[in-house]
């Protein structure tokens, strides 16, 4: 068993903390400074010019139960409760994905297009998960009006709070469904359910292959339910597209998250499900596949 803590000053602290993380992270120092930030209700900035400070054995020991926690193999950002997405602080739980860089990619595309119109603002998010996606596009298009879906209620119980933090829960309307409800027309206006059609669908969907997802560290440490895309990882993209040109308005858009090896055939169904659409395929920081986007023209 490694050495706990020891009573000291907040320098020596943040060393031994580094140490036994290096196994761990490929930034153990960062990661020490931010559960010592995380454990004293401080920001990081503040560690830097305080570290002389001594730690009080209550807190020693706060630190230490995060320091085992991720010894024991739980991420770092459930351990912290919460993670950034996009500027923005989302809260966590293992319910729910850990917001990912790639991702920024999708809600980047996303705002401008709907911010260069007026009209644009029946928005779907399909699994919204933590509802970094939704949120992010509430926050930056106040006038937008989103229908947040998801399979799991424990998810949607996260999002419905970040929805609350940042303020946009008037924007977003959260239903447990699997991929969309059918449109009902007796629902009152405002109501997402009473959407036909969608100016903007985006979704980041289970994507990762069955047999893949099983040899990678992930499994098991965050929720299977919100990574299993299938045999090729692509089960539930076949099953939104098939809805989608029923769904999608006239000029509408879809941004589809998708694993970075599966690229040419999501591609292809895109091309199977729209006759006339502009489909594009871009690529994330890492020049690896990672949004399929899929513009309607105006009728």
């Amino acid at each position: 068993m490694k050495n706990k803590l020891r009573s000291t000053n907040l320098r020596e602290i943040l060393d031994a903390t580094a140490t036994r993380l290096s196994p761990l992270s490929d930034t153990p120092q960062l990661d020490a400074e931010v559960l010592a930030a995380h454990v004293l209700d401080k920001e990081r900035t503040w560690l830097l010019a305080h570290d002389d400070t001594p730690f009080d054995p209550q807190t020693l020991s706060a630190l230490e139960k995060t320091i085992q926690r991720l010894e024991g193999g739980e991420p770092l950002p459930y351990v912290l409760g919460h993670w950034e997405f996009f500027g923005l602080d989302f809260d966590l739980t293992p319910d729910v994905l850990i917001p990912r860089p790639e991702t920024e990619l999708l809600v980047e595309r996303a705002i401008p297009w709907l911010q260069a119109s007026s009209k644009r603002r029946a928005i779907a998010d399909i699994g919204t998960g933590s509802g970094c996606i939704a949120v992010s596009i509430a926050t930056h298009v106040p006038s937008a009006h989103i229908l947040a879906t998801d399979v799991s209620g424990a998810a949607l119980e996260v999002a419905r709070r970040n929805a609350r933090k940042h303020h946009v829960e008037g924007q977003i309307e959260f239903i447990e469904c699997d991929i969309l409800p059918l449109p009902n027309p007796s629902s009152p206006p405002g109501n997402g359910q009473g959407v036909r059609e969608f100016d903007l669908m985006c979704a980041n969907l289970p994507y990762i292959p069955t047999g893949k997802l099983h040899i990678l560290p992930i499994y098991g440490r965050e929720p299977t339910l919100a990574l299993n895309g299938g045999d090729d990882g692509l089960d539930l993209f076949r099953r939104l597209l098939a809805l989608a040109p029923d769904r999608l308005a006239p000029g509408g858009r879809m941004l589809l998250e998708i694993e970075a090896t599966r690229g040419t055939t999501a591609l292809s169904l895109a091309y199977d499900a729209f006759e006339e659409a502009e489909i594009h395929l871009y690529q994330d920081l890492a020049r690896r596949d990672r949004l399929l986007e899929i513009q309607l023209p105006q009728e």
